[in-house]
């Protein structure tokens, strides 16, 4: 199964006296992952390199940042795919310390940075969850909230018209029992239409 990390974690690796400041954090998509990208240029300003690599929703990028082709976003890449980690970016600062390392130990040197930090970093895994949209009478809406709360659906949306709309998500796999459930209660109140299928971590 898929699995994405909680939170960001950093680790520094020092080889030859060269710096490498890796962190591994929890990315939506190629947006966030590039704008996290220009912050960390922005915040070390005196780095000659800053590699990253990112997997998200089927999108993947590599990145080498001037290093010479394939040294540092491929093997980067490759280290999150053989951890079977999805919505997740990898990024490496580098501070040159005077000393080449070659094509094969820049290659180690920014693995083993990015596995060091997924060594501590707490992963979860990805849950497929779907959208639904409901509408129920107006005097039904704090109900559907509570059976929302306790089956720990989360409502993205409520809209008031003719009647009251609910867009939820909740784990596809819960989805037609918790349906069922809702029409029994609701004795028929209810009304149903299916949206898009996604993922989303759990928690």
């Amino acid at each position: 199964m898929p699995m994405t990390l909680l939170a960001p974690v950093d680790h520094e690796l020092v080889i030859k006296k060269s710096r490498f400041l890796a962190r591994v954090q929890p990315v939506k998509n190629r947006a966030e992952a590039q704008a996290l990208v220009l912050h960390l240029k922005q915040a070390h300003p005196d780095a000659v390199h800053v590699c990253w690599a990112m997997l998200a929703g089927g999108d993947s990028a590599a990145q080498d940042d001037g290093e010479p082709s394939g040294t540092a976003g491929r093997p980067m890449l490759e280290v999150l795919r053989h951890q079977d980690l999805d919505g997740v970016v990898a990024t490496v600062v580098r501070y040159f310390g005077g000393i080449k390392l070659g094509a094969g130990g820049l290659v180690r040197a920014y693995t083993d940075a990015v596995a060091q930090a997924l060594l501590v970093a707490e992963k979860s895994p990805i849950v497929p969850k779907i959208e639904l949209t409901c509408w129920v009478p107006y005097d039904m809406e704090g109900w559907l909230r509570r059976q929302a709360q306790m089956a720990e659906v989360s409502i993205l949306s409520v809209s008031h018209e003719s009647l009251v709309q609910f867009v939820l998500e909740i784990p596809k796999v819960q989805s037609v029992e918790w349906q069922q459930a809702l029409n029994d209660l609701g004795q028929g109140k209810l009304v149903w239409a299916d949206a898009n299928t996604r993922s989303a971590s759990q928690g």
